[in-house]
């Protein structure tokens, strides 16, 4: 299938500035050259054309957002400073596969600030005497060529990476949530608890203020009592006062006679 018909099927009754992702490997370019691909594919952020007898990159429109290239198995010989021009957010760039045989073709890849990852696999330019520190060294920018850092560090995979990082943030979220709840039942319990103290304190107040109205009111009671007897005695006394006082009247009278 020739590209510019892979490419209306890949489509898929989309606009070209929907689409963020294109795969158009093992399709035919009949020119050699990008055939189909323009301007309008604006939001692109991931291009695949592996395979597809591809030996110029002088049509490739200008695709900002795009930061994987995959180009591998073509038959790119040179011409790489339009990948500067044109995709200068590149931050990974397969040319496994390709025609490159010296380091002046890479050469112009260092005006990609942004790329991290370059595969120059089954290329001819692998062959040369210290073909690693070289390219390290020409290109200072990238940390991983051809799938490994200058320590012999493998590059992580981008999909299990994306993976990781999609469950650290549920994990976080999740502990965020719990930690919230906990939070708030903590909450709940000490306001529980305040509303029982202060109940408490208040009946314990009430109680008291009952105790000493009562122990009042005894206190009361009792002089009303005490005061009371202290009347009936001196009504008795006073009585007993006027019987003597008749009974010795009684007695002179006798006398007298």
């Amino acid at each position: 299938m020739e590209m510019k018909k892979r490419i209306s099927l890949e489509l898929r009754n989309r606009a070209p500035e929907e689409v963020t992702e294109l795969v158009l490997d093992n399709c035919l370019c009949v020119t050699g050259e990008i055939e189909g691909l323009n301007d309008t594919f604006k939001e692109l952020e991931f291009l695949s054309m592996a395979n597809v007898k591809l030996s110029s990159l002088a049509r490739l429109p200008s695709l900002n957002k795009l930061r994987k290239l995959e180009l591998g198995d073509n038959i790119i010989s040179g011409g790489l400073e339009v990948l500067a021009e044109k995709c200068p957010n590149l931050t990974y760039l397969n040319l496994s596969g390709n025609k490159i045989k010296d380091l002046s073709t890479v050469e112009a890849l260092q005006n990609l600030k942004n790329l991290k990852s370059l595969d120059l696999f089954n290329c001819e330019i692998t062959n040369l005497e210290d073909y690693r520190e070289s390219i390290f060294e020409l290109l200072q920018q990238i940390t991983y060529l051809d799938g490994f850092d200058q320590e012999d560090n493998e590059a992580p995979d981008s999909e299990e990476e994306d993976d990781e990082d999609e469950d650290e943030d549920e994990d976080e979220t999740g502990l965020l949530e719990g930690y919230e709840e906990e939070e708030e039942e903590e909450e709940e319990e000490e306001d529980e608890d305040e509303a029982d103290s202060e109940l408490g304190e208040g009946e314990e107040e009430v109680g008291l203020s009952y105790l000493m109205k009562e122990e009042i009111q005894d206190e009361e009671d009792d002089d009303e009592y005490v005061e009371e007897g202290e009347e009936e005695e001196e009504e008795e006394e006073g009585l007993r006062g006027e019987k003597r006082k008749r009974d010795a009247e009684d007695d002179g009278e006798e006398e007298d006679d």
